[in-house]
C-alpha cells in the first residue's frame, strides 16, 4: 500500500467515525436530549480537526489516480457523510430556532406585564390602582 492510499484510508476512517458521531447526534436531538450530543466531546472535536487536515491535503489528481474499488469507498463515504452533516445542521438549525423563540416569547411576557397600565387619566396622574385596605365587616374581624 503506498502513502496515497494510506491516507485515502485514513480520511475513510475519520469520515465513517463522524458519521457515526453526528448520528448519534441526529438520535440526541430528535429525542430532545441535546445535552448527549457526542460532537461536543473533546475527541469528536480533534477527529474534525484531524479529518479537515487531512482531507485539505489531498491531492485531487492524486486521488483520481488511486485504485477503483478505493475510490468508490471515499465517494460512498463522503457522500454519507455529507448528507448526515446536511441533515445534523437542519435539526441544530430547528433547535436553536425554537429555543430563541421560546425565550423571545417569554422575555416579551414578563416585559409586557412589567409595562406600566395606560389609563385614560390627564398626564401626571398616577394610573389607577386600589390602594390595599384592610376588610373588616361589622367590626368583626
Amino acid at each position: 500500500m503506498n502513502l496515497d492510499s494510506e491516507k485515502l484510508e485514513r480520511v475513510i476512517a475519520l469520515a465513517e467515525r463522524l458519521s457515526i458521531a453526528l448520528e448519534g447526534d441526529i438520535a440526541a436531538l430528535r429525542a430532545g436530549k441535546p445535552q448527549q450530543m457526542s460532537s461536543l466531546d473533546p475527541e469528536i472535536e480533534r477527529l474534525t480537526v484531524l479529518y479537515m487536515r487531512e482531507v485539505s491535503s489531498l491531492d485531487p489528481n492524486r486521488t483520481k489516480a488511486a485504485a477503483g474499488d478505493l475510490r468508490k469507498r471515499l465517494a460512498a463515504v463522503t457522500g454519507k457523510f455529507r448528507d448526515t452533516l446536511k441533515l445534523h445542521q437542519r435539526l441544530l438549525l430547528r433547535m436553536r430556532n425554537a429555543s430563541e423563540g421560546l425565550v423571545k416569547a417569554v422575555a416579551n411576557e414578563v416585559e409586557r406585564q412589567r409595562a406600566p397600565k395606560v389609563t385614560y387619566a390627564p398626564a401626571g396622574a398616577h394610573p389607577y390602582r386600589k390602594t390595599p385596605v384592610a376588610m373588616i365587616y361589622n367590626g368583626v374581624v
